[in-house]
């Protein structure tokens, strides 16, 4: 029997991770941020809405796991997190889609209607709320 050198064990083994596509580009994993920074921005604006705060936290932690999954590091998972500019962008689309849904700054009864509606939906983001 014949043993593969080392380098071409290495290179086998890194082929899935090579493989995968930037975390900035990953739907799943996106999708749920930006849920999150919008539910974020409605707990934080409007007075009769709050967030589940420890549901949140096990959202967060589910959802390091599924990047681990998919193949991601650790540090990839880090640097993604830390990375500026797709923080820049990921409260951008939260923005427009609290403007698109009718947001307006100054008012908060307008997140509130965003949160009220987001709740009686059951979608991601009113899984992250609750009303007081």
């Amino acid at each position: 029997m014949k043993l593969m050198p080392l380098a071409l064990i290495a290179a086998l083994l890194a082929t899935p991770a090579a493989a995968l596509e930037p975390l900035s580009k990953e739907k799943y994993i996106n999708d749920r941020l930006i849920a999150a920074r919008i539910a974020d921005r409605v707990r934080r604006t409007c007075p009769s809405i709050d967030g589940r705060i420890l549901y949140a936290y096990g959202e967060a932690r589910k959802l390091k796991a599924y990047a681990r999954r998919q193949g991601y590091s650790n540090a990839q998972i880090d640097a993604f997190l830390d990375s500026k500019d797709d923080k820049k962008r990921i409260y951008a689309v939260a923005e427009d889609y609290l403007k698109r849904k009718g947001a307006k700054s100054g008012d908060p009864q307008s997140f509130c209607a965003i949160g009220r509606q987001e709740i009686a939906n059951k979608t991601i983001i009113g899984s992250l709320l609750v009303a007081k």
